[in-house]
C-alpha cells in the first residue's frame, strides 16, 4: 500500500510539472508572437505613407495575430489533452495490474490455506487410527472424516488443474445430448449425500430433460455451484437445485439463503481470483476460482449464467443452456 500511494505521488508531481511547465510554454509563445507583431507594426508605420495602406496592413497584423494564438492555444490544448488521456490509460493499467496483483496474492495466501487445512485434518485423523485403540463406530467415523477430507483436497486440486488447462487452452469440449435429468441427479448424489441426507440441499429435477453437454467438465458447474452455496450460508442452510425445461431452454438454478451478494460485485464474480466484498464472504474459505470455471463452462456449452437476489435473503445462480 505504501508503495502504491508512494507512486501515486511521484506520478501526481510529475503530471503537474509536466503542466506548469507546458502552461509556462504557451504562455511564452503566445507573448513571444504579440512581441513579433508589434514589431512588425512598427515597421509598417515607419515604412508605409499611405494612410489606407496601413490601416490594410496593421489590421492584417492583428488578424494574424490572432489566429497565430487561437493555433497556439488550440495545439496545445490538443497537446494536453492526450497528455491527460495518456497519464489516465497508465493509471488505469496500473491500477489493474495492481488488482491482479492483490488478487493473485490472496490467491495464493487462500490456496496454501486450502491446502493445508486436509492435509493436517487428515493427517490428525489417521495418527489417531494409529496410536489408539478405538471402537468401531469411532474408527469409522474418523475414517469418513479422513475420506471427506480428501475429497475435498481432491476437488481444490481438480479446481486449479482445470483452471490452468482452461487458460492454456488445452480443454477441449466435446458436447453431446445427454440426459440431463439423469446426470445431473447422479451427480448430485455421489457428491451430496450428507446435505440431501440433513435436508440440507433440497433436488427439484423435471424428468425428461435433454441438452448437450460435455460430461468431463459439466459436473464442475454443480459441484461449484452447489459448494459456493454451502460456503456462503454460514447459519441453516437451505439450498435448492433446480432443473426445468422451459422452451426450447434447459434452466439450472442453484438457490440458497445465504449471504447474498453486494449489487457491485455481480458482473465481477466470474473473473478468475475475485472474491465478492462483504465481510461475511470475505471470512469464508475460498480461491476465487470456483465461479470463473462455472463462467467458462457455460461460455463453451453456448449457454449463459446470471445471478440474481433470492427471497427473503440469498442468491439464485441461473444457467440456460439450449434443450435438444
Amino acid at each position: 500500500m505504501k508503495a502504491r500511494s508512494r507512486s501515486i505521488l511521484i506520478l501526481t508531481v510529475l503530471f503537474g510539472y509536466i503542466l506548469l511547465q507546458f502552461i509556462w510554454w504557451e504562455f511564452l509563445l503566445v507573448k513571444q508572437n504579440g512581441l513579433i507583431i508589434e514589431e512588425k507594426e512598427k515597421l509598417v508605420a515607419l515604412s508605409t505613407i499611405d494612410e489606407t495602406q496601413f490601416k490594410k496592413d496593421i489590421a492584417f497584423l492583428r488578424e494574424r495575430k490572432k489566429m497565430q494564438t487561437i493555433m497556439i492555444v488550440g495545439e496545445g490544448t490538443v497537446f494536453l489533452l492526450l497528455l491527460l488521456f495518456g497519464i489516465y490509460k497508465i493509471k488505469q493499467a496500473y491500477d489493474k495490474e495492481t488488482t491482479l496483483n492483490n488478487q493473485q496474492k490472496n490467491f495464493f495466501l487462500s490456496i496454501t490455506h486450502e491446502l493445508k487445512t486436509p492435509i493436517a485434518a487428515t493427517k490428525l485423523q489417521l495418527q489417531t487410527l494409529q496410536k489408539q485403540k478405538l471402537e468401531e463406530s469411532i474408527r469409522q467415523n474418523l475414517i469418513s472424516q479422513a475420506l471427506f477430507e480428501t475429497e475435498r483436497l481432491n476437488n481444490l486440486i481438480d479446481n486449479v488443474l482445470l483452471t490452468s488447462r482452461l487458460d492454456a487452452g488445452e480443454f477441449r469440449f466435446n458436447l453431446e445430448r445427454q440426459h440431463l435429468s439423469e446426470f445431473v441427479t447422479t451427480i448430485v448424489n455421489r457428491y451430496y449425500k450428507t446435505e440431501l441426507a440433513s435436508g440440507e440441499l433440497t433436488l427439484n429435477v423435471e424428468p425428461g430433460v435433454y441438452a448437450l453437454v460435455d460430461v468431463s467438465s459439466f459436473p464442475s458447474i454443480i459441484t461449484n455451484l452447489i459448494d459456493n452455496a454451502l460456503k456462503y450460508s454460514p447459519d441453516k442452510k437451505e439450498l435448492e437445485l433446480e432443473l426445468r425445461k422451459e422452451k426450447t431452454d434447459v434452466i439450472l438454478n442453484v438457490k440458497d439463503q445465504g449471504c447474498g451478494i453486494l449489487k457491485s460485485d455481480k458482473e465481477k464474480i466470474f473473473a478468475k481470483f475475485f472474491r465478492a466484498g462483504n465481510e461475511e464472504t470475505r471470512k469464508a474459505k475460498g480461491t476465487g476460482l470456483g465461479l470463473y470455471i462455472v463462467g467458462y463452462i457455460v461460455k463453451n456449452h453456448q449457454g449463459k449464467i446470471s445471478v440474481r437476489d433470492n427471497s427473503p435473503k440469498g442468491s439464485i445462480f441461473e444457467v440456460h443452456l439450449y434443450a435438444t
